[in-house]
């Protein structure tokens, strides 16, 4: 499974900017929908296009792999 660390890089951008960032500035920003955003903080995992990966890469100035890992299934 896909893991998305949105939730992290949220915390982070907002510990270096010293100010709460809300989903709705976020989707402002990248033009994705708040609904979305708030599915890829769902720790069951969501699907994505490779767009809104760009936008977000673009957003938090990060590489892919610090916004999305892979995780085995438990079995």
């Amino acid at each position: 499974m896909i893991r998305f660390k949105l939730k992290e890089l949220i915390a982070l951008k907002e510990r270096e900017e010293g100010r709460r960032i809300g989903l709705q500035e976020i989707a402002d920003a990248t033009d994705i929908h708040r609904t979305t955003l708030s599915k890829l903080q769902n720790p069951n995992g969501y699907k994505t296009n490779t767009d809104n990966l760009d936008k977000l890469c673009r957003y938090f100035e990060c590489e892919l792999s610090d916004l999305a890992e892979y995780e085995k299934d438990c079995p």
